[in-house]
């Protein structure tokens, strides 16, 4: 079964979390963060292969760089609806075989749309990989659909719309703000999921094209990772992905935009809400148009400032203050568009939002006056090193990792390079990024709310 994976889905949390995390100290030398090897078939499909013998186990997974971002105008929705059509049938094998054959060796898939990729992956024992590859491959170039398909299954993601979004106040209040955020029809002021009209009108045509200009191999990654070597991932790429010729995809649109946002702030109250909440989001560089240095400051800054429970804010609201149940900051540092960095905050009962909203800020401006403590950023350079270390035993992490480095626009080397640059992060970096936070104009604040006439939670 399909899902979204939205900007804030788990997907980009983890590539994230990965590219704000790597290991060793300062005193040694840096070995680089996940190690992959890689290469690049005749017809241009890129692979990277990340050997990890802990299980008899591998995942395969199949990048696309093209995501919600990259669809046509007036067909929002489109590159989402394709991820669900993709488990319908070639003529080799037939509608739903592919998933029967998964199951039948045991086997877990899933796949993922988000704005900037789309991605297939499955898990299996490491002796089906062959098998796996092959399916993958068979369904890269003979797609078929008939209507009847794709009226099934726009259906259900009509009704997939219904359940997150038009029944989700959280979900409505993020889609209003975005649209604000990215002004003027910009890619990434649209929803995922798509426009409710636009989304019912489309056709098997609208999916097919789509298909046809963006699922090719000199348009997709493969990773494989786990119980593997390099020269048997060679060798089957060679012969199931390698026959399939290159289309000469045209080159993507920049998404970078300095457009005027006319955000502000944004409301929603509805009777479903239990917990009152607002955040705050600021454009901010992100690698595709900021400098290294900075970035680097930022994801530290995210760090001191939200990450976690020993955070700034987290300590000052929600144990020393008591005025919020959770409090913390986000940083999207790897779209292939603008960053954002957000602040986010819910209050405790009694506490207006207001209230709350003045307290992060009063605390977030602390920062700048007084700067860190002494030995403050060594600890968070030792904390984000330590997690990244624990997070290389996970198989799944530097797949994630790198395939959505890759699908963005980015290199092996910007994620093999992280440690560098977080070490090279000074406190005065890390002040200039957060008065470059604050002085941001383009920013957009919003409330969601219980039904009432107050801004208390």
């Amino acid at each position: 079964m399909t899902k979204i994976a939205k900007r804030f889905c788990a997907a980009v949390a983890v590539i994230v979390m990965m590219w704000g995390g790597q290991a060793l100290w300062a005193s040694e030398a840096w070995a680089g963060v996940f190690n992959p090897e890689t290469f690049t078939l005749d017809n241009g499909m890129q692979v990277v292969v990340l050997p990890n013998h802990r299980a008899p186990v591998v995942l395969h997974m199949v990048w696309y760089k093209a995501g919600s971002a990259d669809e046509p105008e007036g067909k929002s929705g489109v590159a989402h609806l394709l991820e669900h059509l993709m488990f319908k049938g070639t003529p080799k094998h037939p509608n739903g075989e592919f998933s029967k054959i998964l199951a039948q060796h045991g086997g877990q898939e899933n796949a993922f749309t988000s704005l900037d990729y789309t991605g297939y992956h499955q898990t299996v024992a490491s002796d089906r990989l062959e098998m796996v590859m092959e399916l993958e491959a068979d369904r890269m170039t003979n797609l078929v659909l008939s209507p009847e398909d794709v009226a099934t299954e726009r259906a259900v993601v009509l009704e997939e719309r219904n359940q997150r979004i038009e029944n989700k106040p959280s979900a409505r209040l993020r889609e209003e703000a975005n649209q604000k955020f990215f002004p003027d029809n910009h890619p990434y002021g649209r929803p995922i999921i798509g426009w409710r009209p636009e989304l019912a009108a489309l056709t098997r045509e609208d999916a097919l094209a789509f298909y046809k200009d963006h699922y090719a191999p000199d348009n997709a990654i493969l990773v494989v990772a786990g119980d593997v070597n390099v020269a048997d991932v060679k060798r089957l790429a060679e012969k199931y992905y390698g026959p399939i010729p290159a289309r000469g995809v045209a080159a993507r649109t920049p998404l970078v935009t300095d457009a005027p946002i006319t955000g502000g702030e944004t409301v929603l109250r509805d009777a479903r809400v239990r917990q009152a909440s607002w955040a705050e989001n600021v454009i901010q560089p992100s690698l595709s148009n900021g400098s290294p240095r900075r970035v680097a400051a930022l994801e530290i800054l995210s760090e001191l400032l939200g990450g976690g429970g020993t955070s700034r804010l987290y300590r000052a609201l929600v144990i020393d203050q008591a005025l919020a149940v959770s409090a913390g900051t986000y940083y999207d540092q790897s779209a292939r568009g603008n960053g954002q960095f957000a602040f986010y905050a819910s209050p405790r009962p009694g506490v207006s939002l207001d209230e709350l909203a003045q307290a992060l800020r009063t605390e977030t401006r602390r920062v700048l006056d007084e700067g860190l403590k002494p030995d403050e950023l060594a600890a968070i350079k030792k904390r984000m090193m330590a997690d990244a270390v624990y997070s290389r035993d996970a198989m799944k992490t530097g797949a994630w990792t790198i395939g959505g480095a890759l699908a963005a626009g980015h290199s092996i080397e910007d994620v093999e390079q992280w440690p560098e640059r977080i070490q090279a992060v000074t406190e005065q970096d890390v002040l200039d990024a957060l008065k470059a936070v604050l002085d941001e104009p383009r920013r957009i604040t919003t409330k969601l709310l219980p039904n009432g006439n107050g801004d208390g939670a």
